[in-house]
């Protein structure tokens, strides 16, 4: 029997924040309790809120927008590979990690998720140097994610972003693996359609199947 795992962060006003980010609000609009129809409300929030996809018009400006990215890269076998006690996922490291050769979609479980549940922003959370990401480019990934709200470290260059993006690498950032073990999944990753915009909030849900799925 399959099994379904919400790897979405779940958005609330005590949810970790980038700094300086758009703080997220919520407000109702109307509410059945005070003698509205209807309970409706609006939010206020940065589209690299929680979990969520660079596109790579976010560190491109001609970029392509969230709204250009395939279907097809989202959706597909993923695998999840143990990368805990690693303080920074480097070349050599990458090459020293037993991902499967042939693997397009990757998903980095690091120490990060064992931090899900703080609240205050950790500046010192796993990350990916910019020359693991030239090995990802060049090893065929198509699609990368990991458990913090950045790929790259903090207050530092944007050469990781860039690397993945002017290859046309999808960025999953802020997934939450801290319930998820090493090996392959079905990885569904829907980012809302905003047409132009450089990132959006996404539902990811991994799929486990009884038997192994095969890369594709």
């Amino acid at each position: 029997m399959r099994k379904i795992i919400d790897i979405s962060m779940a958005i609330d006003s005590d949810m970790i924040q980038w700094p300086g980010s758009t703080e997220f609000l919520i407000k109702w609009t109307d509410q059945i309790r005070y003698g509205d129809s209807v309970n409706n409300s609006s939010i206020i929030m940065d589209t690299h809120c929680g979990t969520h996809i660079d596109a790579p018009l976010h560190h491109i400006d001609d970029g392509e927008s969230i709204d250009k990215i395939p279907l097809e890269m989202l959706i597909g076998p993923a695998y999840v590979i143990n990368a805990q006690g690693i303080p920074l996922i480097t070349k050599k490291i990458a090459e020293q990690l037993d991902i499967p050769g042939g693997t397009k979609r990757i998903l980095f479980k690091t120490d990060n998720s064992r931090n899900q549940n703080r609240r205050t922003f950790n500046e010192n959370y796993v990350a990916i140097s910019p020359d693991a990401a030239e090995w990802m480019v060049k090893s065929g990934i198509e699609l990368v994610g990991i458990d913090y709200l950045s790929i790259q470290k903090y207050n530092s260059s944007d050469d990781t972003h860039k690397i993945l993006l002017i290859a046309n690498v999808v960025i999953v950032e802020g997934i939450d693996l801290h319930n998820v073990e090493e090996g392959w999944y079905t990885l569904v990753c829907l980012p809302l359609r905003m047409k132009g915009l450089e990132g959006a909030p996404a539902r990811v849900i991994l799929i486990s199947e009884s038997e192994e799925k095969e890369n594709e």
